[in-house]
């Protein structure tokens, strides 16, 4: 078994755009590397809330690129540019123009959905691949497929339908490593096969509870799980030890500070 090293729609929007601007100045964690079977390691790159970059073979994969606070996205323009980045969803905490086109290259290739790509300008929408739902590609030796992300409370429904956002599982290096975007316990993702490394969001009330956080991942069982998207509406957090108890043997908890 492979070990883990730690390194020296509108008024829902609205909604996230205050919950964006609540939160201070962050200094990412430091990042870890996880071994692959070939191409060397996967370097794991917490950045905030749910952006984070992934590290490969010379390849840098960028998930979910945007600001904490109003006017920011500093802290994307000191990371190396992006080869790949991917786009779950429209809210923006997950999608902004202004930060794109500041740290998407000449070469940078984007996946998203439908819906994201009809929000960008032209000179985004050039470089981005549309995927949906169970759709995939092949980018720098890399399989990507688009894997359902959608709320199933009825009440949090109108948050992320079915069908408007995008998770993802990416094969690096033997490695499958699953970013879940902003997703409960959906059907399609009960039993998510051979799962190496998982990104888990837990917050309310735009996704799950940590109790349903962790029985989920006790029902696929990822050998690590990074919960991720773990601050609350009203500005709060998530109980993160309190998952990494709920969870307990099932998988390995990775905490990292995201905020």
């Amino acid at each position: 078994m492979h070990t883990i090293r730690t390194l020296a729609a509108g008024a829902a929007l609205a909604v996230l755009a205050f919950f964006i601007a609540a939160g201070p100045v962050h200094a990412a964690s430091a990042p870890d590397e996880v071994p692959t079977a070939r191409g060397g390691d996967l370097t794991i790159q917490p950045i905030h809330h749910a952006a984070l970059m992934l590290t490969w073979n010379g390849h840098h994969v960028l998930v979910d690129p945007a600001p904490l606070d109003p006017g920011g996205g500093a802290e994307f323009k000191a990371l190396p540019t992006p080869d790949i980045i991917l786009i779950t969803h429209i809210h923006p905490d997950h999608f902004d123009v202004g930060v794109l086109q500041s740290v998407a290259g000449a070469d940078t290739r984007i996946l998203a959905p439908r819906n994201v790509f009809e929000a960008m300008p032209a000179d985004l929408q050039a470089r981005t691949h549309v995927l949906s739902n169970g759709q995939s590609t092949t980018l720098d030796a890399i399989p990507i497929r688009a894997v359902p992300m959608y709320n199933t409370t009825a009440a949090r429904s109108h948050f992320h339908p079915r069908g408007a956002g995008n998770g993802y599982i990416l094969t690096i290096g033997a490695e499958r490593i699953y970013i879940a975007g902003d997703t409960e316990e959906a059907p399609e993702l009960v039993h998510l096969r051979n799962i190496d490394v998982a990104f888990i969001p837990m917050n309310l009330p735009y996704t799950q509870t940590v109790q349903a956080a962790a029985s989920w991942v006790k029902d696929f069982r990822p050998r690590i799980v990074y919960p991720y998207h773990y601050r609350n509406g009203d500005g709060s957090q998530a109980d993160v030890q309190q998952f990494k108890q709920l969870v307990g043997d099932a998988s390995e908890v990775r905490l990292r500070d995201w905020y």
